[in-house]
């Protein structure tokens, strides 16, 4: 699958926004019990930078069969 394929960015994108609510809620988590201390924006950044990291994994990953080393992604007929 190549980054031209709309099934890779649909893909990409799934993988981003779970990983940017994951980063989000684990920091606001670590914040409620006092192990880090970070307001909103902080957090904010935090889950969009992992979003980021995400897609630049993925497009590198670009050519292996999906989005990530060991997943595939059935194109849409």
């Amino acid at each position: 699958m190549t980054v031209f394929n709309g099934a890779f960015w649909i893909a990409t994108a799934e993988r981003a926004v779970r990983t940017a609510a994951q980063t989000l809620l684990a920091t606001l988590g670590l914040t409620a019990a006092d192990v880090l201390d970070a307001d909103w924006g902080q957090a904010l950044s935090l889950a969009g930078s992992a979003a980021l990291l995400a897609v630049l994994t993925a497009i590198s990953a670009a050519g292996t069969g999906g989005p990530g080393l060991t997943e595939t992604v059935r194109e849409r007929q």
